[in-house]
């Protein structure tokens, strides 16, 4: 099995910033595709932003320019760098990984519990 740890949420004002953290731990051959992912009250689950092993990156319409994500392939780790925050940023930051657990194995989908991010007006 694989799981993800996010870190790095809080409370921000507008105009601030915050960088999380996703740490995959567990069964782990390669990992592919990472992201992020976040789902604001009453609303459904959005794309934030989702990086390759590669480090090819892509990015919502409503973040670019604002937020970066990288990630460290030796550690097994992603994160997003978020700047000038807005409350409609506001919601729970859900790391995404894609996962092959062993040479013979296909990619799976894992996801993380969510970090809250509040950012207060």
């Amino acid at each position: 099995q694989v799981q993800l740890v996010e870190s790095g949420g809080g409370l921000v004002q507008a105009g601030g910033s915050l960088r999380l953290s996703c740490a995959a731990s567990g069964r782990i051959f390669m990992i592919n595709d990472m992201g992020w992912y976040r789902q604001a009250p009453g609303k459904q689950r959005e794309l934030v932003a989702t990086i390759t092993r590669s480090r090819s990156t892509n990015y919502a319409d409503s973040v670019k320019g604002r937020f970066t994500i990288s990630r460290d392939n030796a550690k097994n780790m992603v994160y997003l760098e978020m700047n000038s925050l807005n409350p409609e940023d506001t919601g729970v930051y859900i790391c995404h990984a894609v996962v092959r657990s062993s040479i013979y194995s296909t990619p799976a989908d894992y996801w993380g519990q969510g970090t809250q991010v509040t950012v207060s007006s």
